[in-house]
């Protein structure tokens, strides 16, 4: 896929985000700062980002997430379901996913991991989970 200014503007604003965030949000991020990308155009790059191997995604609160991926090699995600924080974390052994699956009579063709819970900020300062109140990450708190 070329290069184009809307890719690389996109690509620039997921740099700033310290966690997963939606086409939407992102999409508000651009235009409060003078960017003027239709909506569509925002979800058509960021999916193809996604098939490139550029970005991350993730599903919460019935959503579709994404993030930069600054990683080539296999990894997964701890992301905080109050404030969108989100760290990489390397991938269970093949041998544990292996013998789980063994377990339960299946192959593995592919695997994903995400962990949701909340960070160390959030729960020291007593947020609730995005799923409890259906607000999902705040915007100003990336």
């Amino acid at each position: 896929m070329r290069n184009t200014r809307q890719k690389d503007v996109i690509r620039e604003s997921l740099k700033g985000a310290d966690g997963f965030v939606s086409a939407r949000q992102l999409h508000e991020r651009l235009e409060a700062v003078g960017e003027h990308i239709a909506l569509a155009t925002v979800y058509r790059q960021l999916n193809a980002m996604e098939e490139q191997g550029l970005v991350d995604t993730v599903r919460m609160n019935g959503q579709q997430l994404f993030r930069l991926c600054g990683d080539d090699r296999h990894h997964h995600h701890l992301v905080c379901v109050s404030c969108g924080r989100t760290v990489q974390i390397d991938p269970p052994s093949e041998q544990w996913l292996r013998k789980v699956a063994d377990a339960y009579g299946f192959t593995i063709e592919s695997h994903t991991l995400e962990v949701f819970g909340l960070c160390a900020e959030c729960r020291g300062r007593g947020a609730r989970t995005a799923d409890a109140d259906q607000t999902g990450p705040a915007e100003g708190q990336r």
